[in-house]
């Protein structure tokens, strides 16, 4: 892991779905003070389900999944795709909670990797920042339970009409 160009890592926070909430000035902030690069070959885990939750990560470059290991059988199932742009792990830094699932990279990838130590500092020094950030997340966590509720009711609908109505 290694601190990339901050002007590059602006960019790249800027053009992740994020840099609408943090804007310019809060994109530079968190790529001088906060950004690291990592990079993660074919199969890696970024993290596994139990794990402490001391970063949270934005993709740049590849595809990571959401994943479940089943222990008895070694097997693993790839829940959910991740692509650039995406945050990862925010939910279990902000809250400190161990982290509910394990995520592996699907090919290589690159991310960002914003720690506890240098973010916990930003609290003081750029509490708008960090209202913005809190704010970005929160619209997303919204966001996922309104698609939850509607597949839901998409489902319930389909059953209610014995699987003739389309799902």
């Amino acid at each position: 892991m290694n601190k990339p160009n901050a002007e590059n890592v602006a960019r790249l926070i800027l053009e992740a779905p994020i840099g609408q909430y943090i804007g310019e000035d809060g994109a530079a902030v968190l790529a001088q003070q906060a950004a690291r690069e990592m990079t993660l070959e074919d199969g890696e885990f970024l993290y596994r389900a139990g794990d402490t939750a001391n970063s949270f990560y934005i993709v740049t470059e590849g595809r990571l999944a959401f994943c479940r290991e089943n222990k008895s059988s070694g097997k693993i199932n790839l829940l959910h795709t991740l692509h650039q742009g995406d945050l990862i792990g925010e939910l279990s830094f902000i809250d400190g909670e161990p982290r509910s699932i394990s995520v592996q990279s699907i090919g290589s990838a690159r991310l960002l990797c914003f720690d506890r130590d240098s973010i916990d500092p930003l609290i003081t020094s750029h509490p708008k920042l960090v209202f913005d950030f809190m704010r970005a997340v929160v619209k997303r966590v919204h966001h996922t339970v309104a698609a939850i509720g509607q597949q839901q009711a998409e489902l319930a609908d389909y059953i209610a009409t014995g699987g003739k109505g389309r799902y």
